[in-house]
């Protein structure tokens, strides 16, 4: 029986934070579990090609934009099962555990807790607001990864080609009750909230959350973000 999981991962001058990402998931490699790598890249000026050739990832390169860049992973991907990963979130210890009991819920998508790699009590405090705004709204963020079936990622009409908001653009159409959260955390980044001070990122994210359910244009937005 083949692995079941297509690991798939965004990048855009993205290689000096991708080492770690993927030993985590050697993980499923090592259990049987991942089936294939691919990294869906946007363009990018580093040496990501040399690193998907060594450690035997399938490289596909497009038109920068996150909304895209997985949707075209997800076009390439063979697996029964994708899981959709960020370059700068880190798997923890034992997650293909929980990816592999998760397997027998193919009408349901998993997605992690999140954590923070430092930051003391705000990091805790965002990574809690993370958890509740999932299990309260059914809206986690792509860094929270997400494990869906190819079946159940097909029906909903996958990722939409736009620049951000996309995780949350796919949340909604899976809807809150077809979206498990587990209790194991992932790890991830916390560069932009350190540079700019946890209240005002968060604040920032919201904000822009908020907009985007009132309507605001995703295109717009991710100006706004990359400021």
């Amino acid at each position: 029986m083949r692995a079941p999981i297509s690991v798939i991962i965004p990048t855009l001058d993205a290689a000096p934070q991708l080492a770690e990402t993927l030993t985590r998931v050697m993980e499923g490699v090592d259990a049987g579990v991942v089936r294939e790598l691919i990294v869906s890249d946007g363009g990018s000026s580093d040496d990501i090609a040399r690193l998907a050739d060594a450690i035997g990832a399938e490289l596909i390169v497009g038109a920068a934009g996150r909304g895209g860049q997985l949707a075209r992973g997800a076009e390439a991907a063979q697996g029964a099962w994708l899981l959709f990963l960020h370059a700068d979130t880190w798997l923890p210890e034992g997650w293909s555990d929980v990816a592999l009991a998760h397997l027998a819920d193919p009408d349901r998508a998993l997605v992690f807790s999140l954590s923070f790699r430092g930051g003391g009590a705000m990091a805790r405090l965002t990574g809690g607001w993370a958890r509740l705004r999932t299990r309260l709204f059914g809206l986690p963020y792509g860094d929270q990864a997400l494990l869906v079936s190819r079946a159940l990622y097909d029906q909903t009409g996958g990722y939409a080609d736009i620049p951000l908001m996309e995780d949350v653009d796919l949340a909604r159409r899976l809807g809150r009750a077809r979206i498990v959260l587990s209790s194991c955390a992932v790890q991830t980044d916390p560069s932009r909230y350190q540079e700019r001070g946890w209240l005002i990122q968060g604040g920032r994210n919201l904000w822009r959350l908020l907009r985007y359910l009132a309507g605001a244009d995703p295109v717009r937005l991710s100006r706004s973000y990359r400021r």
